[in-house]
C-alpha cells in the first residue's frame, strides 16, 4: 500500500512539473504586453559600434573641435624642449589657503621624496645613496628665483635624472606644487610670492554685513523720503 502512494504522489509531481513548464519555454519568457517597450528592450548600442540613429551611424565620435571634454583642464600647450618658451610660461591661477596646503600634500607625496619635506634636496631616496648627483636644493640661490614656467616644464617633461610626473599630477596639481614651492622660497629670500593672491580659505563664506551700519543705511533711505 505505501508503495503504491509513492508512485502516485511521484506520478502526481512529475505531472505539475511538466504543467509548469511548456516545451519550448516561450509562455514564461514572453512578458505580454508592454506598454513602454523602449523601456522593456534595452536600444543601447555598444561603443565604436554601428549606430542607424545618427547620420554618421557611429555609436561614439571625437569631441567637437575647440571644445574641451568636462572634467578635463584646458591644454597648456608647451613643448617639450622649448627652452625659451619655459621661461616665460606662467598660469593664472591663484590659489586659496587650502589649496596652497594641498600643494604641499601633494609635494610631500609625489616630490618630498628626492627634494626633502623641507625642500632641501635632502630627501630619503638621496640619504640613502640612491642618487650619483643631488636633487634640487629648492632653497639654494640657484633655484630661489627660477621661472615657474622652467618648474612646470620640469614637472610635465621630467628633467636629467627626474622623470616625468604629467601622468600621476594634473595641470591645477602641477600649478599648485610649485605654487607651494614659490611660497617657501619667498619666506628664504625669493622673490614675493605671486601664486597666491586670491588667500580666501576655500571653506571660508563671505563676511556678513555688520548690523549697525545697514541700520544707519536703512535710517539714510527713511530720511530721504
Amino acid at each position: 500500500m505505501n508503495k503504491t502512494k509513492s508512485i502516485v504522489v511521484a506520478s502526481l509531481m512529475a505531472g505539475l512539473g511538466l504543467t509548469a513548464c511548456n516545451q519550448n519555454g516561450e509562455k514564461h519568457r514572453n512578458p505580454g504586453r508592454t506598454y513602454a517597450p523602449d523601456m522593456v528592450y534595452s536600444r543601447a548600442y555598444d561603443a565604436y559600434t554601428y549606430n542607424p540613429v545618427f547620420a554618421d551611424s557611429q555609436s561614439s565620435r571625437l569631441p567637437v573641435p575647440g571644445t574641451v571634454a568636462r572634467g578635463h583642464e584646458l591644454p597648456d600647450h608647451l613643448k617639450e624642449g622649448d627652452t625659451t618658451a619655459y621661461k616665460t610660461f606662467t598660469t593664472n591661477l591663484r590659489f586659496s589657503d587650502d589649496e596652497l596646503k594641498e600643494g604641499k600634500r601633494l609635494f610631500d607625496i609625489y616630490c618630498g621624496i628626492c627634494h626633502g619635506q623641507k625642500l632641501d634636496g635632502q630627501g630619503p631616496l638621496f640619504a640613502s645613496g640612491k642618487f650619483a648627483s643631488m636633487p634640487a636644493n629648492f632653497k639654494d640661490a640657484k633655484y630661489l628665483h627660477m621661472p615657474v614656467g622652467q618648474m612646470y616644464a620640469a614637472v610635465k617633461f621630467g628633467k636629467n635624472a627626474m622623470g616625468s610626473y604629467s601622468s600621476q599630477l594634473d595641470i591645477k596639481q602641477r600649478w599648485q606644487v610649485i605654487a607651494y614651492i614659490k611660497k617657501v622660497q619667498s619666506e628664504n629670500g625669493g622673490a614675493p610670492f605671486a601664486l597666491g593672491i586670491n588667500n580666501v580659505p576655500a571653506n571660508s563664506s563671505t563676511p556678513k554685513a555688520d548690523s549697525s551700519s545697514v541700520q544707519k543705511t536703512s535710517d539714510v533711505a527713511k530720511a530721504s523720503h
